[in-house]
């Protein structure tokens, strides 16, 4: 009796956590839809990417691509969401490696040169002996609304948000601050 009582502990509480996890990824999913100015055009946004990556191989040839990257660097992670910048949200993915972090929207965006109109992606790059903090945080309004702050050393900050995986993100990019600051202080 005593077995079968613990069988049935463990069980219900593998799927209370299957439960849990099920449950923030439908959160998350959700506000990574509403954070894009057309939810259409998030949900095409994330079809899109998703053949690209099976289109070129997968992430790790996407960043080796898409940035400068020397041999002995990997791709550590990847994760989907939005960068905050004056023109509002940007679509695209955040890409941590044992030398940076690297952001590169999804589609081109416009801005004029002069007279004329250029279309370019949006790349942000920190290497990361020149990462400073990584703070989560979350809307007071909207619980639901969650944020990554990421400072580097000259004092720039980009706000990240909308992701899939928000707590895996948190957690990669604070272990990777705190492994470079414990290499480098």
């Amino acid at each position: 009796m005593d077995t079968l009582r613990d069988v049935l502990g463990r069980w219900t509480k593998k799927v209370g956590e299957a439960t849990r996890k099920a449950e923030d990824l439908a959160g998350n999913t959700w506000q990574h839809l509403r954070t894009s100015p057309s939810f259409a055009e998030a949900a095409m946004g994330r079809i899109a990417q998703g053949t690209k990556v099976l289109a070129e191989g997968g992430y790790e040839k996407i960043f080796r691509q898409t940035f400068e990257t020397v041999p002995e660097e990997q791709l550590e992670n990847s994760f989907a969401c939005y960068l905050s910048t004056s023109a509002g949200p940007v679509m695209g993915v955040l890409y941590v490696s044992t030398a940076k972090l690297a952001y590169c929207s999804d589609s081109r965006l416009a801005y004029k040169t002069g007279s004329h109109t250029e279309w370019n992606y949006y790349k942000v790059v920190i290497p990361l002996h020149q990462l400073k903090s990584v703070n989560p945080s979350t809307s007071r309004v909207n619980h639901s609304e969650k944020y990554i702050q990421v400072i580097s050393l000259d004092s720039h900050e980009f706000w990240f948000m909308g992701f899939l995986y928000y707590d895996a993100a948190v957690k990669c990019l604070q272990d990777v601050l705190q492994l470079h600051s414990f290499h480098f202080v």
